[in-house]
């Protein structure tokens, strides 16, 4: 086994600890010196659990859907058809222009059709017993479809001068009363679909490939009764990074809607990257980092001794003051080991040596 410039550190160390020691024995009648003490070291089982990795982030929640309402047409306001803060259904006529005008419009052009309709019902008559020629029906037929466009096009226009809600939702403010001058340019109101709440948030590059649809996590946000919390899921990544914050923008529907949660509110997201199932964790506290890696020390037993031996581990997800471990030979380590938790890099430790195991105690235990 290779030995660090750290071990032989350490060794020497105990060897003129052991001469100094040596020098001191003392022998019994029947003859035998004591035996070198043990080191005492605070020790827990390795353990299987699921780690978590996730990542802490902060977002905005935003409604279901949101719309400005505008009208299409210019017009004075003949009435409104809402009160502030109600709650409407798709299609509910919210404002009426004032269209007698487009109906005077509409009426003259009912009356061109009608006249169209009966010239081409003669045209064809004529053109059938060929009295009449081929480009005069021509013209017939173009002036009922000109006409036909012209009352559809003055039907669409009345119909416009009604402004109905998109979708379900809640109005917010009013900015304009009856009697009011309107344009395309005017915002009449906004309106909120509140049924489900979205969050948008960013997530930096280096995570985004561990990000999906369907990826879950935890919001929480400050209302008015406390702090509310609920849970979501990833519905949309962006494809592209914003070259300005080196993030990526994600949003997410929230599956519950916490009383007090309202849209424009500032959260914190606990976003969910991966979970590892039924993984071998030990404390931070037992990685020994030395220049060949890090390694666990374990306790083994040889005899009737307990001695310390240094298993090389490859380190995974950290969660909390656990973290994964993998042993690089294979079959080495598993739930029945004991590791020294406590001291690891402090401790006079070398392979081999003989220890004193101790439970650890029960304010540095993690995950019980």
């Amino acid at each position: 086994m290779q030995i660090s410039v750290r071990h032989v550190f350490l060794l020497g160390s105990l060897f003129a600890l052991g001469l100094t020691a040596g020098c001191g024995k003392k022998t019994t009648a029947s003859g035998p010196a004591v035996s070198a003490a043990r080191q005492p070291v605070e020790v827990i089982n390795i353990a299987r659990r699921d780690l978590v990795e996730s990542l802490s982030l902060v977002g905005s929640l935003a409604a279901n859907e949101s719309a400005q309402l505008r009208a299409e047409i210019s017009g004075q306001v003949r009435s409104v058809q809402f009160q502030e803060g109600d709650r409407v259904t798709k299609d509910q006529v919210l404002v009426k222009i004032d269209d007698a005008e487009l109906r005077a419009q509409l009426a003259q052009a009912e009356a061109s059709f009608h006249l169209a309709e009966l010239n081409l019902k003669r045209s064809e008559n004529l053109t059938e017993a060929r009295s009449m020629s081929q480009a005069e029906a021509d013209r017939v037929r173009s002036e009922h479809a000109s006409a036909q466009a012209a009352l559809s096009l003055l039907r669409v226009r009345v119909a416009k001068t009604e402004i109905k809600a998109p979708f379900d939702g809640v109005v917010g403010a009013r900015t304009i009363s009856p009697g009011d001058y309107i344009t395309a340019a005017t915002v009449i109101t906004t309106l909120d679909d509140l049924s489900r709440l979205k969050i948008d948030f960013q997530v930096p590059e280096r995570f985004t490939s561990k990000v999906k649809a369907g990826t879950t996590f935890t919001v929480r946000a400050q209302t008015p009764v406390g702090e509310g919390r609920a849970t979501g899921e990833v519905y949309f990544i962006s494809s592209v990074i914003d070259r300005s914050t080196r993030s990526s923008q994600v949003k997410g529907y929230v599956r519950e809607n916490p009383a007090g949660f309202q849209p424009g509110m500032f959260a914190g997201i606990e976003l969910v990257l991966d979970i590892r199932r039924g993984v071998l964790t030990v404390p931070e506290g037992a990685i020994l980092t030395t220049s060949a890696g890090p390694q666990l020390i374990i306790v083994r037993e040889q005899g009737a001794e307990k001695v310390a031996e240094f298993v090389p581990v490859v380190l995974g997800l950290r969660e909390k003051g656990l973290v994964e471990v993998t042993p690089v030979a294979p079959a080495v380590l598993n739930e029945l080991n004991s590791v020294v938790a406590s001291g690891v890099g402090a401790l006079v430790l070398y392979p081999g040596i003989k220890l004193e195991p101790r439970p650890l105690r029960a304010e540095f235990r993690l995950g019980e």
